[in-house]
């Protein structure tokens, strides 16, 4: 059945808004990276998502594909986004099947709970290679369709009215907000998501000459995600709802309607930026992870290894 429209996307949006566009997302199987394909493929795009996992990838690019009818959604299975051939041949496939790519979301990631003591090196090589190395192969096998995109659809800078044919050249980042205050059992991942920004912020001076914009969404405490179950022990819920200044969790609504404003014309002059979605959690005092089993500083001065540690998954925070 098709996902009430309500879960994903607002009715600030027109119909049509992406009509005989494509977008291409990485991590697309993914409960935030899922819902802003829904979206884009709602207001009607077409859209190819790739992943590891083929059975999950091919199942939740059909059940996207529900969002509009007449929509073509391909899911690419067994894609390491480490491995740039993997990639290349997934953006080629995209592009040659569905006739381009003009958006791109580039959302893989690793995440686990775990002090730096108890980081291997691997695992901590690992966080760094899904999200930062990911991300840049996911650019380097699109940019060339991103490019012909962004010069097919600009934005005439004498007269800078919206494009005719709609908004193209577009890539998005999906990062977080941990970087921003620090948080504890999560070095590897702030490492790894203040790479990612840097890497958007590079992309937006180097490619916008040739009509591409790069931004990034960061994401704060969303509600039913598999990250949010990691990073938030279910003995600290109740009060941890409380220290939120709006007194709630995100939903992946919240990050897919900023995904439509960052693609569509109201984000046409908007580039190397960081569009924080979070509800302003990050501004109250980090630590998350710090109430129950998990209490900052004790655990750490314990000398005992966060439990439960799963670093061999990933998932789309």
């Amino acid at each position: 059945m098709p996902v009430p429209k309500s879960d994903y996307l607002s009715d600030s949006w027109r119909d049509g808004l992406f009509t005989n566009k494509v977008v291409f997302c990485t991590g697309g199987a993914g409960t935030i990276c899922s819902a802003q394909v829904r979206a884009l493929v709602h207001l009607g795009a077409d859209a190819c998502i790739v992943g590891r996992n083929v059975e999950k990838t091919e199942a939740a690019a059909k059940d996207i594909a529900t969002a509009r009818p007449g929509s073509k959604v391909i899911g690419i299975g067994a894609v390491d986004v480490r491995k740039p051939d993997d990639l290349q041949k997934a953006a080629d496939r995209c592009a040659k099947e569905l006739g381009a790519i003009d958006f791109v979301i580039a959302g893989a990631a690793g995440n686990f709970l775990a002090s730096i003591n108890q980081l291997s090196v691997n695992a901590f090589k690992s966080v760094i290679d899904i999200d930062v190395l990911g991300s840049f192969n996911t650019l380097k096998a699109t940019l060339p369709y991103l490019i012909e995109s962004g010069k097919k659809h600009a934005v005439d800078s004498k007269s800078p009215k919206p494009s005719p044919l709609g908004p193209g050249g577009r890539i998005i980042f999906v990062s977080a907000t941990i970087h921003y205050r620090t948080m504890p059992f999560q070095s590897h991942v702030a490492v790894a998501k203040a790479g990612i920004d840097a890497l958007s912020h590079s992309v937006a001076i180097e490619f916008g000459p040739l009509g591409v914009t790069s931004n990034v969404i960061a994401p704060g405490p969303i509600g039913q995600t598999e990250g949010l179950e990691r990073l938030l022990p279910s003995d600290t819920f109740e009060s941890y709802m409380k220290s939120q200044p709006l007194g709630r969790l995100g939903t992946v609504r919240d990050i897919a309607d900023a995904t439509v404003y960052l693609f569509s014309d109201t984000g046409s002059y908007v580039t190397g930026q960081v569009l924080v979605v979070d509800g302003a959690s990050w501004r109250m005092s980090a630590g998350s992870t710090t109430g129950g089993n998990l209490s900052y500083p004790d655990l750490l001065l314990s000398g005992q290894p966060v439990p439960n540690v799963k670093t061999g998954r990933r998932s789309k925070i």
